[in-house]
Formats: C-alpha cells, structure tokens, sequence
C-alpha cells in the first residue's frame, strides 16, 4: 500500500510593525534589500511594543558597514536606569557582496538608503531598505492624482455592485 507523500511547508510569520508611507510618496523605489538590525536588549521590547519613529530615517555606508540613522526607539518603560539611547545609530546586517553592490549604486547621482518598514520575521526584527531617488513636484502631483482616479473608480463600482 502506497501513502501519498505530504509536504508541509513553514509559511514565514512576518508581522508589520510600521511602514514608513512618506518614504514610498517622496521617493520612488528602485530596489529593495532586507537586512536584520542589531538592537540592544530594552530596544528590541520596545521595537516589539511599536515605539518607533523614522519618517526622516536614512542609512549610509561607513567602512563597508551600512549604518541607519534618525531611527528612534523610545525608552522601554519597565526598564531599569540601564536603558538604551533613543536616537543612537544603528547596525543593519548584510552580506558583503549586497553592500558592495548597495555602495556602487547609492555613489550614482540622486539615489539614497532609506529604510521602507520595520518587521519582525522568526521573532527577530528586520528592516527593508529601498535604493531610492528623489521624486520631483510633477510626480507626487501625479501620483496623487492616480490614487483620486482610483479611489473615484472604486466608489463607482461599490456603488453600482449595491444597486
């Protein structure tokens, strides 16, 4: 008698934990890298509880380690007087060849790191950073005019799937 084989596959938990909306309206995103961020022991609590702010948040590369900067975690409240500082330069971790390849991209004209959004993956906390470029007035002009089109168009259709 023959069993059917079954394959189980892990399905990643990721679970969002801000996203940085201002970043995807002023820049447009060329590419995409994920990396881990190495965070002290309260920052990590504080991460998990959603106490972090970066609209104004940016990465650079000092001596072949990408660093992120105007990332801030608040102070973990049920810490002791031993707590972390809020607004101290962090780590993120990445293969070197990625980091090569990040560094050959950002010395072009116009692009920059900027961290996407912050999550948690296996429990651990990671961090999309996007190659970025600028955008001009005309392109957020006519970003936001897309999404009136669309949300216009939407209401339509609900609107005529409830006559």
């Amino acid at each position: 008698m023959l069993f059917p084989l079954i394959i189980l596959y892990m399905v990643e938990s990721v679970k969002i934990i801000a996203q940085n909306k201002k970043a995807r309206f002023n820049y447009s995103v060329e590419e995409t890298y994920e990396c881990g961020v190495v965070l002290e022991g309260t920052e990590v609590k504080s991460v998990k509880n959603g106490s972090i702010s970066f609209p104004d948040a940016f990465a650079e590369i000092i001596k072949d380690e990408v660093w992120v900067r105007n990332f801030h975690i608040s102070e973990y409240p049920f810490s002791s007087i031993f707590n972390h500082d809020p607004d101290r330069k962090k780590k993120l971790l990445l293969h070197r060849e990625e980091i090569k390849r990040i560094k050959r991209k950002v010395e072009e004209k116009g692009f920059t790191l900027i961290p996407m959004d912050v999550y948690l993956k296996k429990g651990r906390v990671k961090m999309t950073l996007g190659i970025c470029k600028g955008k001009k007035l005309f392109d957020k002009r006519a970003d936001i005019k897309d999404r009136d089109v669309k949300r216009d168009i939407a209401r339509e259709f609900r609107d005529n799937l409830q006559r």
